[in-house]
């Protein structure tokens, strides 16, 4: 027993060398939905600006057109900093709150599933009701359409906007707050070396 945990202790250590990989993984997964998100908000920013600030059919947020820019900049240079592996921890912080924002002001009465899935133990009474509206949907499409060519480029799905992309963005990003931006294939690597050196060579005088 005692020779397997040291074996197992043994391949940890010689894989500790390769432990940038994972961060980087989280950071080009996070990087292009981010900063696609943040272009499309600043694209059109007077439509997203009027769904902010209108209470009626919007979130009925105060200063919109701030909070706008706010998310939006986050967003589209928030994740270009992700991407070279720049300020990993302190650009995190912002992004995790704009991720708790748009789970719990815009996708929370969804429910979690951000693709209705009625066959889903976490389907609530909506995603149930979607289901069979996709079902009368495909029947229509495959009596009346050209259904072969409606679905070449894959099956339909009904979008239920739960949760689940806003908060699985918010753990990734709240992984990278605690593990950085990761060893040899950030930035952030490269700075902390230079200053560390920096540091050194202080104290040695």
């Amino acid at each position: 027993m005692n020779t397997l945990y040291e074996l197992y202790h043994h391949i940890l250590k010689k894989l500790s060398s390769l432990d940038g990989l994972a961060p980087l993984a989280l950071r080009i997964y996070l990087a292009p939905v981010l900063m696609q998100a943040g272009y499309n908000k600043l694209s059109h920013f007077d439509n997203t600006a009027a769904w902010f600030g209108n209470s009626e059919w919007g979130l009925g947020l105060p200063m919109p057109e701030l909070l706008t820019a706010l998310a939006a900049g986050t967003e589209l240079f928030g994740g270009f900093l992700l991407l070279i592996g720049l300020a990993t921890r302190l650009v995190s912080i912002p992004m995790m709150v704009t991720m708790l924002v748009a789970a719990f002001a815009v996708h929370w009465p969804n429910g979690w599933l951000a693709i209705a899935d009625a066959s889903s133990w976490l389907a609530n009474d909506n995603v149930q009701q979607a289901g069979e509206k996709l079902a009368a949907a495909k029947e229509i499409l495959q009596q009346h359409g050209n259904y072969d060519w409606l679905t070449s480029s894959g099956n339909f799905v009904i979008l239920n906007n739960g949760i689940e992309f806003a908060i699985t963005y918010f753990i990734m990003l709240l992984a990278l707050f605690f593990i950085g931006g990761g060893r040899y294939l950030s930035v952030d690597y490269y700075l902390a070396r230079f200053f560390n050196k920096l540091q050194t060579q202080s104290e040695s005088k």
